[in-house]
């Protein structure tokens, strides 16, 4: 594999330098952070029931975020 080399600002070295890990190059931490994931990958991280679980607490977060907009709602139109 061939190598290149790059200017960044001292800024975005340290920065880079800030991420890595002692055992990690650059070319590592290059490689980490714009590694892309599919969706896919995700598959089977969770159980079924967790998943479940989870979906419900959106759904109650959710209802309960729209309950405080509508009451905050009513309060600033008050008549």
């Amino acid at each position: 594999m061939g190598s290149k080399n790059i200017s960044i600002s001292d800024e975005a070295y340290l920065r880079l330098s800030e991420l890595k890990s002692k055992n990690e190059s650059f070319t590592d931490v290059i490689y980490r952070l714009t590694k892309r994931t599919n969706i896919l990958d995700l598959k089977g991280i969770i159980s079924e029931e967790e998943g479940n679980a989870l979906e419900k607490n959106i759904e109650d977060s959710r209802k309960l975020s729209m309950e405080k907009i509508n009451k905050i709602t009513k309060e600033l139109y008050k008549p």
